[in-house]
């Protein structure tokens, strides 16, 4: 079943998008952050929409609906794009909502260290992208973990203060060290990410 507003139902294709994803120990660690906040949650209000935490990754290009037999050209792309970077560390820095903390949609965690790294990979996976025929992406590139969605419920604006003020204290980084191309898969709960390939950063 399509999400409520999802602006690519009735396209056919896989939903394909890059990113680079989460060390196991830093999920934990997040999972950890997640379980106080909703364990701290108010009696009787609707919860946010907590995402699966193991498939957590920040997105580096959203490719959107392709047919299968465009798949190849997409790994061929992110595997080209991978061979110019090495790995590098990234740590969580904050957290925050779009497109307000009054009024939250989407709840993330913020990126500091790696964050240039992660603007020059992205620059490259849409140049290679590019070259094989997809259309650049016009949306400027806004590194995060996105953790939960609101959707405008009551206690979306609590739960935003609450996670703001626990990743104070959340000491997490990992090294980026390859970037898979991941289909989303919606329906029956929250979105799984189901990984169709994945390229090393440096292997050349």
């Amino acid at each position: 079943m399509a999400r409520r507003g999802d602006p690519y139902a009735g396209i056919p294709g896989r939903r394909i998008f890059v990113a680079a994803p989460v060390a196991a120990d830093v999920r934990d660690a997040i999972g950890s952050l997640v379980g106080a906040i909703r364990a701290a949650a108010d009696p009787g209000q609707r919860e946010v929409r907590w995402i699966r935490l193991d498939g957590l990754h920040v997105t580096l290009r959203f490719i959107g609906p392709t047919l299968e037999a465009r798949v190849p050209d997409a790994l061929e792309a992110l595997r080209s794009a991978a061979l110019e970077a090495s790995p590098f560390e990234v740590a969580i820095d904050g957290a925050g909502a779009f497109p307000n903390h009054d009024r939250p949609r989407a709840l993330w965690l913020g990126l500091g260290l790696g964050v240039a790294q992660l603007s020059d990979l992205t620059v490259s996976v849409d140049r290679e992208l590019a070259e094989r025929g997809w259309p650049p992406d016009p949306r400027p590139f806004r590194p995060h973990l996105t953790l939960a969605r609101s959707d405008g419920i009551a206690s979306g604006a609590r739960t935003v203060e609450r996670l703001i003020e626990g990743a104070k204290t959340l000491d997490a980084r990992w090294t980026v060290d390859r970037i898979v191309l991941f289909e989303s898969v919606t329906g029956g709960g929250p979105a799984r990410y189901l990984p169709l390939g994945e390229a090393p950063l440096g292997a050349g």
